[in-house]
């Protein structure tokens, strides 16, 4: 059962899937189709997971869980990560990588690989100050909360 994202309590999990890219023009709205979609329909042990997304600076995708009513079972979490999977398929994405950095650099969103962000430290082309995405948060509060992060405060400082 799908509910507005705002309406989630924030202790529901969420799960964070950065795009090596941004989704084009085109792309957005069958990918907002097919999330609602699959939120409409996703159960766990045949009980309807009341659930939402939202679709972050045309790259990130969230999906958020209220735990409290129906909590995700393995089965449920596995139709979640191949229904990811499709959409990697059908839209030429990569959703699943985690070993990348996503950060702002100015005004610009950047996808790194990580060696390639440990260059750009080395280089002094980012900060400890330079604001990432943390994708290791785990429930809406955190997400709102923390994931922005300076670098300094992330897993990523240790790369400085």
């Amino acid at each position: 059962m799908i509910v507005p994202f705002a309406e989630l309590p924030s202790s529901s999990r969420v799960w964070i899937y950065p795009s090596h890219r941004k989704f084009t023009p085109e792309e957005l709205p069958q990918i907002t189709e097919a999330l609602t979609a699959f939120i409409e329909r996703w159960t766990a042990h045949n009980e309807a997971l009341e659930a939402s997304f939202e679709i972050r600076y045309d790259r990130f995708i969230v999906i958020g869980l209220n735990q409290e009513k129906v909590a995700a079972s393995g089965c449920s979490i596995d139709a979640s990560v191949h229904f990811i999977q499709q959409l990697e398929k059908e839209f030429d994405l990569m959703l699943l990588d985690k070993l990348n950095v996503d950060f702002w650099q100015g005004t610009v969103l950047q996808h790194k690989s990580i060696p390639d962000f440990k260059a750009m430290v080395k280089a002094r082309s980012v900060a400890s100050s330079t604001i990432v995405f943390n994708h290791l948060v785990a429930s809406k509060g955190e997400y709102i909360d923390s994931w922005e992060i300076e670098a300094h405060s992330s897993w990523q400082r240790r790369f400085f």
